[in-house]
């Protein structure tokens, strides 16, 4: 049987107020295998999105392992990791994080260029144009290529921001609350987007989220409590 995806194992992480550790993850284990979706539940403060910042190499833990295809990948030197991040994991946010002054599909395009060398992109740059305008089609937002983010809705622009994390060809998505910011019609189409693009593609899908309903489509949903595991 071939290792999950992606592994946490015995994860902790804290931080350093002053003089005194802020323990937020307390040693958690986690799996995704290809083609799962799981939801990540719990209350706010419970280190969920500290938990996907590091098992998306955001931020290294304090202690324990994260692997990849089950070897690890948190101890490898900082431009491994990042490479690793760019070509692996897409990420979608709540609050997008679209850089304002770029249209949608140079946003999109971030994600090529970020993966790559200047001097290669450079040289594939129509090719990374082209893919991103037929990402862009694929979510629905074709004619709005040329619009900035101040000109797109908020469903539009969390589109956009699943078009540039899905550029790269990833083999998993991490999604921190990404329908947590749109209103409950804006968000059901969001989320049929997501899912459906996680069937097509196989992806393993880790998804933090409040919305009960919105986990029961998962295929798992972990609950969590105080930094660690409790179902």
């Amino acid at each position: 049987m071939s290792p999950p995806v992606l592994t946490a194992r015995s994860v902790h992480k804290h931080y350093r107020l002053g003089k005194q550790d802020i323990p937020v993850l307390r040693g958690v284990d986690l799996s995704v295998a290809a083609g799962e979706t799981v939801a990540l539940l719990g209350a706010s403060g419970a280190g969920k999105s500290t938990l996907l910042h590091v098992l998306g190499l955001l931020d290294p833990p304090s202690s324990g392992e994260v692997l990849y295809d089950g070897e690890r990948v948190d101890a490898l030197p900082i431009a491994q990791r990042a490479a690793l991040r760019h070509r692996q994991i897409g990420f979608v946010f709540q609050f997008y994080h679209l850089i304002p002054e770029l249209t949608a599909l140079q946003n999109v395009l971030l994600a090529r260029m970020m993966a790559t060398s200047v001097w290669r992109y450079f040289g594939q740059r129509r090719q990374a144009r082209a893919a991103a305008a037929t990402m862009l089609e694929q979510v629905g937002l074709g004619s709005r290529l040329h619009h900035r983010p101040a000109e797109l809705s908020g469903g539009e622009r969390q589109r956009v921001a699943i078009a540039r994390a899905l550029l790269a060809e990833p083999r998993v998505i991490l999604a921190d609350e990404p329908t947590g910011n749109l209103d409950s019609h804006t968000a059901q189409g969001v989320v049929e987007l997501m899912f459906g693009i996680q069937r097509q593609r196989g992806l393993a899908f880790l998804l933090v989220t409040h919305d009960e309903s919105l986990a029961a489509r998962c295929h798992r949903v972990v609950r969590m409590k105080d930094g660690v595991v409790v179902s």
